[in-house]
C-alpha cells in the first residue's frame, strides 16, 4: 500500500475542516443580518446576506461536491456525463458571483460614503436587490462557455470514468477562455477594488483635515461625531471584506493562468510537478475567503459581534438564554 503524498493528506484534512466552519457560520451570518440590523445600513444587510448565501454555495458545490468526493471517493457521481460537463458551469458560476458581489458591496460602500446625491438612488433597498439579482444571473450566463471545456472519458484496463479537460477544443477557445476568467474574477474586480478603497481612504483623510480645522476653531462639532464614528465603521468593514478577498485570491490568479497556458494537459494529481501543488494550495486560500466573512464581521462589528455571543449561547445553553435573553434570531 503506496503512501499518499502530503498535499493529498492535507486536503483530505483542510476541505472538510473548512465545510465544518464555513457553511455554518455563512448560515449563521444570514440568520443574524436577516432579523438585526446591528447598526448597519439595510443595502449593506442585503449586501452581507447575499454574500452568505454565495459563499455557502461555493463551499457546498467546490469543497463539499468536489475537492471533499474527489478525496474520498474513487469515481465521484461528476466524473459522469451530464455532471462532468456541468460541474464548471455551476462552479464558476458560484464564484463569479460570490466575487462580483464583493465588487458591487464595494461600489456600494464607496457611493454612500462619497457621493450623497447618489446615495438615494443607488443604495436605496430596491436598487440594492436588483443589482444582486442582476448579478447571480449574469454570473451563470458568462460560466455557460465552461459546458464545454470538460469531457468524461473512462480508463483503459480499469473502466472507471474521469472527467478531464477536452483536449480537442482548440488553442484559441482555451486560451480565450482563461484570460476572460482572469479578467472577470481577477483583474477587473482587483481593479475596481484597489481604486475604490484608494479614494475612500483619500476622502476620509481630507475629511480629518478638514474636522482638524474646525476643531481649532470656534466651530462646534460635536454634532458630527457620531456621522463620522458610523463613517469609520463602515470603512473598516468595507477595506476588511474587500482586501481579504483580493489577498485570498491572488495566487490562484497567478497559478490559473500557468496552469492553463503553459500545461494545460499536464496530469493534475502527479504531485512531483511543483504546478499542481502551487495550484491547489492556490484554491485551497481562494476557498477560504468563502469561510472567513462571519469572523472577519465579529472582528470589525461590535454590534454583529454581540448579536454572535448571543446566539452561540443560545445554541449551546438554549434553556438558560431563554430565560435571561430570549432571541429572535432562530426563531420563526
Amino acid at each position: 500500500m503506496t503512501q499518499d503524498h502530503w498535499m493529498i493528506t492535507l486536503q483530505k484534512v483542510f476541505y472538510p475542516f473548512l465545510a465544518i466552519i464555513g457553511i455554518p457560520s455563512n448560515i449563521m451570518t444570514f440568520m443574524i443580518f436577516w432579523r438585526r440590523d446591528c447598526l448597519i445600513s439595510t443595502s449593506s444587510r442585503y449586501h452581507l446576506m447575499a454574500m452568505s448565501l454565495a459563499d455557502t454555495v461555493v463551499l457546498v458545490l467546490i469543497v463539499l461536491v468536489e475537492m471533499i468526493l474527489k478525496c474520498y471517493s474513487t469515481e465521484p457521481f461528476w466524473y459522469r456525463d451530464p455532471w462532468c460537463t456541468l460541474r464548471d458551469v455551476f462552479n464558476y458560476g458560484a464564484v463569479n458571483t460570490s466575487v462580483w458581489l464583493v465588487v458591487s458591496f464595494t461600489v456600494e460602500r464607496f457611493v454612500a460614503i462619497s457621493t450623497f446625491r447618489l446615495k438615494a438612488k443607488l443604495c436605496s433597498p430596491r436598487h440594492t436587490l436588483y443589482t444582486i439579482a442582476l448579478v447571480h444571473i449574469c454570473s451563470y450566463l458568462v460560466a455557460i462557455p465552461y459546458y464545454w471545456s470538460n469531457r468524461s472519458e473512462r480508463v483503459n484496463g480499469t473502466g472507471q470514468a474521469v472527467c478531464k479537460f477536452n483536449p480537442d477544443l482548440p488553442s484559441s477557445y482555451i486560451e480565450g477562455l482563461v484570460w476572460f476568467q482572469a479578467s472577470l474574477v481577477n483583474i477587473v474586480p482587483y481593479i475596481i477594488i484597489f481604486t475604490l478603497n484608494s479614494l475612500t481612504l483619500k476622502q476620509i483623510i481630507l475629511s480629518n483635515k478638514v474636522h482638524c480645522v474646525m476643531a481649532g476653531g470656534l466651530h462646534r462639532v460635536n454634532s458630527g461625531t457620531q456621522f463620522r464614528y458610523q463613517k469609520k465603521k463602515s470603512i473598516r468593514l468595507l477595506v476588511t471584506v474587500s482586501m481579504m478577498f483580493a489577498y485570498l485570491g491572488a495566487t490562484r490568479f497567478i497559478t490559473q493562468i500557468i496552469l492553463r497556458t503553459c500545461h494545460y494537459d499536464i496530469e493534475r494529481q502527479d504531485y512531483s510537478k511543483a504546478i499542481n501543488i502551487a495550484v491547489d494550495l492556490g484554491t485551497m486560500l481562494e476557498l477560504t475567503n468563502s469561510a472567513v466573512n462571519m469572523y472577519l464581521y465579529a472582528c470589525t462589528q461590535t454590534a454583529f459581534r454581540g448579536e454572535l455571543v448571543h446566539c452561540l449561547k443560545a445554541l449551546l445553553f438554549p434553556c438558560k438564554a431563554q430565560r435571561t435573553h430570549p432571541s429572535a434570531i432562530f426563531q420563526v
